[in-house]
Order: structure tokens, then C-alpha cells, then sequence
């Protein structure tokens, strides 16, 4: 793939992805490198004349008031690494943690951190040879940024630690770093505080799960129109009039998804003019769920592309030119050709933002999931499935069909119920009440990636319920969209014509729906 050229202003979550699970190779842009040579100039500039800066000439957090002196600042970026490296539990996994290298690098490309533009091309290096630091997944509380998953990330580059292999193994950094022909580096003033302070923990994974519900929510339109169609359901509650009286832009969009999805349907005609007039909620309010949901994944997507995009490290560097403030008759020799620069202590790092998207997305996917299992019981349960077999079993009695996914799918939706509780509510005190108050993102984000995999799992049993529901239906056939779907999943699952063991379906379907090869009908 073309290499990628970060300049920390227009990096897209697409290109995230790209990086973190496609291995596209990563650049500094050549401006941004100047950008980021000169805000280091005033990082040496302070520390050559012996200036009191916050994490530069003083100690972190409640320690900012001791004094560093010059010949200690390197021992200080070490021992700011390997003090702050204290993440415990399971590692994130490969594509997060690339998500996380990249992340860091495009914010550090902004040229606010003050860093050496080696420290980036060093991170570009590591992505670029497939160096991925082990990073613990626990231990941070959002706030000064996720200082030890970001900690981690800083040990490998310094050669200390562990990487993750090929395999998923764990081997000493200075082996990965040394395999790869990728130098170790040896951290100057400013550059630990810079490599651990900020957000890209959290908006690593969150941006990898955003991506993920983006396809659920595609793929929830389509399954919703294959269950709605097996059951016979009306498509007058799709009518464009009805959505632009209430003309939330998700919702609109559902309904034209739906629209589109059962178009041409025979089944759909076979029972046009029957009694019923309206369906359940489950069925004739997907516009308005899976449209809010919608609503929801375009939100945080903003708040993510934004945070991407930003610097969050503390101190900042703001350039400030030599001549700026004097008088139009100043002597160009009273100009410095050099800029200058205020460096300024702020907040930054904080996670809330993130924290609040992460948290709302995770509500968001509890009711595309609670919706799909809703779906999924008028199409097992005899009293509601407009005919069907109970349980979508042949030979019911003798076999028991979809009884137990039905129950399945229920633990997943209850789960995701527990789960949907806002990390982002909590906070606790921390560095001697320095640290008052933390935003609990990476809590978040993690809560949110079993949100999906829940979320996904349940559509998948739904998928394939509405696959077995549509089979019976035949010969009537449902529209050339919902063909292609079905044709999908039977590619993976073929129909039960007696009970068998199921879960490697439903793992066969979740990954066909991952894929985003369910969503294409919609699309």
C-alpha cells in the first residue's frame, strides 16, 4: 500500500485501520518534521539556560515541585518510563496496540510536544518493521492520558521490555528492536512526559470498535429485513413520509436501507392485502433504534476524528516568532531568526471526551443487540412467528431447533446491559491528590470492545435464525438484496435440517458479519 504521511492534522479513523490491521507503512510528512524541529528548538533553548518547565526541569505530578537538574534530565526520562510501566492483565492485542503507535506518532507530528522528530520516525520504524510493544491492558484511569499502556509502548522503544512476535509470543524488546534493524533510543528532556502523556490507549481501541459497530449497524438493517420479511411484516412503517415528519438524519437513512432491502420481495406481496396493520416495535421501530444508534456512531466518530487529530501531552510548545511585538521600525537585526516559544502547562491528557463517546457508543450497541434478540424471539417462539415451525425446527418435539440460541442471545443482550453502565461517572483520586479527577476511559473503551463482540455474536444468531425462517418460506423467494444476504450466511452455515451442534456457525456467521460481506447487500 502507499505509505501513509502523517502530519497530526488529517489523519482518518480509515487510515488507522489501515495501519493496525493492514500493515500500510508510515511516514513523517517533511513539513510536519520542520514543524516539529522547530518546537524542539525551544525545549533546548529552556533547558540550555536552566528555566523552571513542568516535566522538563521538574518531577511529574505531585513531584512537579522538585527541581531536575541538567545533568540528571536523561536518568529522568528513563525513570519516568520505567516508573509509569506498571499495566497488569491481558496485552492488547496487535492492531490496538498499532493503533495506539500511530495515534501517538500523528499527535506528536503536530509539533506541540516538543520531541525530536527521531522519536517519531523511530515509532513510524517499529510500525513499519511490525515491532509491537506488549501493552497491558489495565492500569490506567484516563486522566494524564493512559500513562501506563502508553508507558509500555515507550519501554519497547527504549529497548526495555516486551514485544509481541508474529506468533503472539513475548520477547525482550532489544530482541524485537534488534531483529527489525530498528535502533533503540536514548530519550532526551521532555520526550518521556511526551511518549506517556495523552489519550491513544483509549481512542486505540475505541476507534477500532467505532469502525466495528459501523458495520453493525449496516448489517443490523439487513438481518432486521430478513427477520421482518420471514415474518411476514408490513414495510408501510418504512414510508419515506413518515420519516421525514420526524427527520433524524439515522433514521432516515434505515428507513430507506429497509425500503431498499425489501423491494421486489415476493414474500412481501404474497400477504400485502392480509388484516394486520402494524407490527411490533422490534420490527416497525428499527428506523428509530437502529437509526439513533446511527445518530449515536456519527457523534463519536466527531469526537474521535477530532482527538485523533489533536495534541494531548503536557506541556505544550506554542512557537511564537522572534518578531512579533515590535514596532515597524525595528532594525532587523533586533529580530532573532529563530523562533521562540511559550511552553504552557494545561489538561490536555484528559480523557473525558473520549471516555463520554466510548461510553455512549457501548449504550448505543446494547440496544442494536437487545432489538436483534427481540427480532430473534417472534422467530422461535410458536405464539409469535406468524406460522413458522416453533423454534425454527423441522420436526419440532424431536428436535429442538433455536430454543437454546434464543437463550444465548439473551445471556449476550443481559451482559451487555451490565456492561452499557458508564465508566465515564466514576473517578477516583490519585498521584496525592494531585489528580483529582479522571475520566476512567480506558475502562471504557475496554467495556466497549466486549460490547461489540457480544453485540455481533447476538446479530449473528439472529442471522442465522432469519436465514432458517426465510428456507421455509420457499418457493416465495425475498428480494435480490436479502438473496445476496442469505446466499451470504449459507456460504458459511448451511440449513439445519435437524438439530446439530451450532456454535461454529454462529462463529462462522460473526465473522462473516466482521467482515462487513452481510453488509455489502445494503450497501
Amino acid at each position: 500500500m502507499k505509505a501513509l504521511h502523517i502530519n497530526g492534522n488529517d489523519l482518518t479513523l480509515e487510515a488507522v485501520r489501515e495501519v493496525a490491521a493492514e500493515r500500510r507503512p508510515v511516514l513523517l510528512d517533511p513539513d510536519a518534521r520542520e514543524a516539529v524541529n522547530r518546537a524542539r528548538a525551544v525545549v533546548d533553548a529552556l533547558v540550555a539556560n536552566n528555566k523552571v518547565s513542568y516535566a522538563i526541569t521538574t518531577g511529574v505530578g505531585k513531584l512537579s515541585d522538585v527541581r531536575i537538574a541538567g545533568d540528571q534530565i536523561r536518568e529522568l526520562q528513563v525513570n519516568l518510563v520505567r516508573s509509569h510501566a506498571v499495566g497488569v492483565g491481558e496485552p492488547l492485542s496487535v492492531a490496538e496496540t498499532r493503533a495506539m503507535m500511530l495515534l501517538r506518532a500523528n499527535s506528536l507530528s503536530r509539533g506541540y510536544s516538543g520531541v525530536r522528530a527521531a522519536i517519531i520516525d523511530t515509532l513510524c520504524e517499529m510500525l513499519n518493521h511490525s515491532v509491537t510493544p506488549m501493552v497491558p491492558s489495565q492500569g490506567s484511569v484516563g486522566a494524564s492520558g493512559d500513562l501506563a499502556p502508553l508507558a509500555h509502548l515507550a519501554l519497547a522503544l527504549i529497548g526495555e521490555g516486551e514485544c509481541l512476535d508474529e506468533k503472539g509470543a513475548r520477547i525482550p524488546s532489544a530482541e524485537a528492536l534488534k531483529k527489525a534493524g530498528v535502533k533503540p533510543l536514548v530519550l532526551e528532556a521532555k520526550e518521556a512526559v511526551s511518549l506517556i502523556n495523552g489519550t491513544q490507549g483509549m481512542l486505540a481501541v475505541g476507534i477500532l470498535a467505532l469502525l466495528a459497530a459501523e458495520t453493525l449497524a449496516d448489517t443490523a438493517d439487513v438481518i432486521g429485513a430478513m427477520t421482518l420479511d420471514a415474518l411476514r411484516g408490513t414495510d408501510v412503517a418504512f414510508d419515506q413520509r413518515i420519516h421525514q415528519a420526524r427527520p433524524h438524519a439515522g433514521q432516515l437513512k434505515t428507513a430507506e436501507n429497509l425500503r431498499r432491502m425489501l423491494e421486489g420481495s415476493q414474500i412481501r406481496e404474497s400477504h400485502r392485502d392480509c388484516d394486520r396493520v402494524q407490527d411490533a416495535y422490534s420490527l416497525r421501530c428499527m428506523p428509530q433504534v437502529h437509526g439513533a444508534v446511527r445518530d449515536t456512531l456519527a457523534h463519536c466518530r466527531e469526537v474521535m476524528e477530532t482527538e485523533t487529530n489533536s495534541a494531548v501531552d503536557n506541556p505544550l510548545v506554542f512557537l511564537i516568532p522572534a518578531h512579533v511585538g515590535t514596532s515597524d521600525l525595528a532594525r532587523p537585526e533586533q529580530s532573532s531568526a529563530a523562533d521562540e516559544g511559550d511552553i504552557l502547562s494545561g489538561g490536555n491528557f484528559h480523557g473525558q471526551p473520549v471516555a463520554f463517546a466510548l461510553d455512549f457508543l457501548a449504550i448505543a450497541l446494547s440496544a442494536l443487540a437487545g432489538i436483534s434478540e427481540r427480532r430473534l424471539e417472534r422467530l422461535v417462539n410458536p405464539a409469535l412467528s406468524e406460522g413458522l415451525p416453533p423454534f425454527l425446527a423441522p420436526g419440532a418435539g424431536l428436535n429442538s431447533g433455536f430454543m437454546m440460541p434464543q437463550v444465548t442471545a439473551a445471556a449476550l443482550v443481559s451482559e451487555n446491559k451490565v456492561l452499557a453502565h458508564p465508566a465515564s461517572v466514576d473517578s477516583i483520586t490519585t498521584s496525592g491528590n494531585k489528580e483529582d479527577y479522571v475520566s476512567m476511559g480506558m475502562g471504557a473503551s475496554m467495556k466497549l470492545k466486549r460490547v461489540v463482540e457480544n453485540t455481533r455474536n447476538a446479530m449473528a444468531i439472529e442471522a442465522m435464525a432469519a436465514a432458517q425462517a426465510l428456507d421455509f418460506l420457499a418457493p416465495l423467494k425475498t428480494s435480490k438484496r436479502l438473496q445476496q444476504a442469505h446466499a451470504a450466511i449459507r456460504s458459511v452455515c448451511p440449513t439445519m435440517d435437524k438439530d446439530r451442534v451450532m456454535y461454529q456457525d454462529f462463529a462462522r456467521i460473526s465473522e462473516l458479519i466482521a467482515s462487513g460481506k452481510v453488509a455489502e447487500a445494503v450497501r
